[in-house]
């Protein structure tokens, strides 16, 4: 009965009842669309980050991450990645060789971090041979093959079949180097990782290191479960293993931080809607003061009354946030489908990793956390003008002309 009567007064003032709605409507469809689009390019660079840059896990020597020492290296290779591969959550393995070094072509020059990897290995790890734009992911039996960065080239001012060469100090400290032809161009949504990465085969690497073809300066790995971290842990006690979390910090840092700012964000929205469902509430119970004077003075009692104008302002927040929610996940199938472009602030959004088309997505449980934050919010707006509602005492209420 009183939910009915409730129904029936918020649309006796239709304009002022429609106002709030949509007010409450387009202002979660914003939230929860701003969050969608957050969450794509938060999943996107993680992805990013995991299948183009680091895989799930790496496996190092103790000392090498505190100081990525050419010297600090993985030996028995070979053994030590039979024993990855016997983990059954393993999906791949690769080694590689690593060392931070000086590329130069007949323009210019460049420090970059030199990968040495197994083609064939590293292809079922990263992603890497999908992102070439120009050549071939070596392909070539011939000697010293490199593939760089987009960037890097542009920097470098070469081109396929150009010839850059790399510098060096090999294991017992002399100085060497040696000529490489480039036979791939690579692009990521990373233009920092494009300009300071290059890939060699480890062959070629290794022989100019006077490194042992059985030794590596790092082990990647892919899982399908994240138990998998503590196993390798527990069989390989004499090396350093870490998640792809503790290897990039600043991107788990954009994981663990979402759950923060969506809350931030979505409660800034339900404040301010608030303060204007309040002000809406508290004209309907001034408009009303004869008539909620008349009613009491008829016997209906306080507690009547105080749910009556609680249930009117919780169904009018509660309607306009289930409309904004839908609203809010219609964008998001929309554009989770055909993706934002943001080419025009490529530039910007690349040198921090990201992608410039970003594909909205929104799960089910944050859209559930934002129907309880729209819920409370209602029941926190309609306390103030019910309690008004209560102050009124029937006679004087009665004689007041409205």
């Amino acid at each position: 009965m009183i939910l009915a009567i409730a129904w029936r007064n918020i649309w006796r003032n239709k304009t002022r009842s429609l106002v709030i709605l949509i007010a409450l409507t387009l202002g979660l469809a914003s939230g929860i669309f701003y969050m969608a689009f957050y969450k794509g390019m938060i999943d996107q660079r993680i992805n990013s980050a995991i299948k183009t840059e680091a895989s799930h896990i790496q496996i190092h020597h103790k000392q090498y991450l505190e100081n990525p020492d050419k010297k600090l290296v993985i030996s028995h290779t070979d053994s030590i990645i039979n024993i990855i591969e016997n983990e059954t959550e393993v999906e791949a393995v690769c080694s590689r060789t690593i060392i931070n070094s000086m590329i130069q072509s007949a323009a210019t020059g460049s420090g970059v971090k030199i990968t040495g990897i197994n083609p064939q290995e590293e292809a079922r790890v990263t992603n890497l041979h999908s992102k070439l734009i120009e050549g071939d992911y070596f392909e070539t039996s011939r000697r010293n093959p490199i593939v760089i960065g987009k960037k890097l080239a542009e920097k470098l001012k070469v081109k396929l079949k150009s010839k850059v060469v790399i510098t060096l100090q090999d294991l017992n400290g002399n100085i060497t180097g040696a000529a490489f032809k480039v036979v791939g161009i690579y692009e990521t949504s990373n233009t920092t990782y494009d300009e300071t990465s290059v890939f060699v085969r480890s062959q070629d690497l290794n022989r100019l290191l006077s490194l042992d073809a059985n030794s590596c300066h790092e082990i990647a790995v892919n899982e399908a479960l994240s138990t998998v971290k503590n196993d390798l842990t527990n069989r390989l006690p004499q090396l350093d293993v870490k998640t792809w979390r503790e290897i990039m910090p600043e991107v788990s840092l954009l994981e663990s931080s979402f759950g923060l700012t969506m809350y931030i964000f979505i409660g800034i929205i339900l404040l301010a809607l608030l303060f204007g469902i309040v002000n809406t509430m508290l004209m309907a119970v001034l408009e009303r003061t004869k008539e909620l004077g008349m009613l009491m003075a008829v016997g209906m009692n306080r507690l009547r009354v105080f749910a009556m104008i609680m249930s009117e302002t919780v169904i009018l927040s509660v309607f306009g946030g289930l409309c904004g929610i839908i609203l809010g996940w219609l964008l998001n199938i929309y554009f989770g489908f055909y993706g934002i472009d943001l080419g025009a602030w490529s530039t910007a959004y690349k040198s921090m990793g990201f992608d410039t088309l970003v594909y909205t997505r929104l799960t089910l449980d944050i859209t559930l956390q934002i129907a309880a934050m729209v819920f409370v919010t209602g029941i926190l707006a309609a306390i103030y003008p019910a309690i008004k509602a209560l102050q009124l005492k029937p006679v004087e209420a009665i004689r007041i002309d409205m």
